[in-house]
């Protein structure tokens, strides 16, 4: 008797003993060896985007890869997905770093109104919203200045400066302006920093563009702005570069990758690319609510 007729033999045994066939038990082991060799597959698609996506979550993730898994005939759902990612310790996690003050708020002048606060865009270039976040860098704090369609959740405009001066603003502002020429109608929407109230950025502005901002320290009132901040620096950029023109050349690169590739919930799961060239009402997949000072209130997620 050969060696495989013994491991035969002994299979037979034991599935007798446990009261079951030897084909049964051929046939979950075959089964596992396929689960293991579509768990490889999945693995090395996850670490294929995460090269240029390094921190995208989990959901995001199996929504990219649904036409991944239609073309390998995977059949997964996402607490499976999610139990993957878990096993290979490809869950993200949530990174905490040492914050600088990026809003200086203006004390005199006039007031303006929150036009945001009612109002849901049902187009793109209906309503900007304008935020300032920070890069760390060998060099100091770099502060990145955006604005972003509140629509589309398109970042229209950037710039990456290395001091919090008016400048910086008004170069995304500017950016915005020269990519989106049909604007008809619309209102830009900001915390009360000193550097939207400067008379550089209201003359980049004009007379033809709403001017709505935050009340004072109520963070709701711009999350749209401040939720894509924490997107490109929870998912796309570094914690600290050497110099401030390696962050320059990696919020291009992080920018362009958002605004193309990165679907979200807020928007159909389309691109903020894709979401620009549409109009009327984009379905959210999402639905989470929060106690803010003694009211329930929405989250934006995009």
């Amino acid at each position: 008797m050969n060696v495989v007729q013994g491991k035969r033999g002994r299979v037979a045994e034991l599935c007798r003993l446990l009261g079951r066939t030897p084909q049964a038990y051929y046939a979950k082991l075959g089964k596992q060896e396929e689960r293991v060799l579509q768990d490889e597959l999945i693995v090395k698609e996850v670490l294929t985007i995460r090269k240029e996506q390094k921190y995208l979550g989990g959901r995001k993730l199996y929504h990219k890869m649904r036409g991944f898994f239609e073309e390998h005939s995977i059949e997964v759902g996402r607490d499976v997905f999610f139990s993957v990612l878990r096993e290979y310790s490809l869950l993200v996690k949530k990174r905490r770093t040492k914050k600088p003050r990026t809003t200086l708020t203006y004390r005199g002048g006039r007031v303006y109104r929150n036009l945001a606060r009612e109002l849901v865009p049902g187009r793109a270039n209906q309503l900007w919203v304008s935020d300032i976040t920070y890069i760390g860098t060998g060099e100091g704090f770099g502060y990145l200045s955006l604005v972003t369609d509140a629509y589309s959740r398109k970042i229209v405009g950037y710039h990456l400066s290395h001091d919090l001066r008016a400048a910086g603003c008004v170069k995304a502002l500017k950016m915005a302006l020269a990519a989106n020429p049909e604007r008809e109608g619309l209102i830009h929407h900001s915390d009360r920093g000193v550097q939207y109230y400067s008379n550089e950025y209201m003359k980049a502005m004009g007379r033809k563009i709403g001017i709505s901002m935050s009340g004072k320290g109520d963070p709701l009132e711009n999350a749209i702005a401040e939720r894509v901040n924490g997107i490109l620096k929870g998912e796309f950029l570094e914690p600290r570069y050497k110099t401030l023109e390696d962050a320059r050349r990696a919020v291009d690169q992080a920018v362009s990758i958002y605004n193309n590739e990165r679907p979200h919930s807020s928007i159909e799961m389309l691109t903020p690319a894709e979401a620009h060239n549409r109009s009327g009402p984009l379905k959210r997949y999402w639905k989470n609510y929060f106690r803010y000072s003694g009211r329930e209130a929405f989250q934006p997620i995009v």
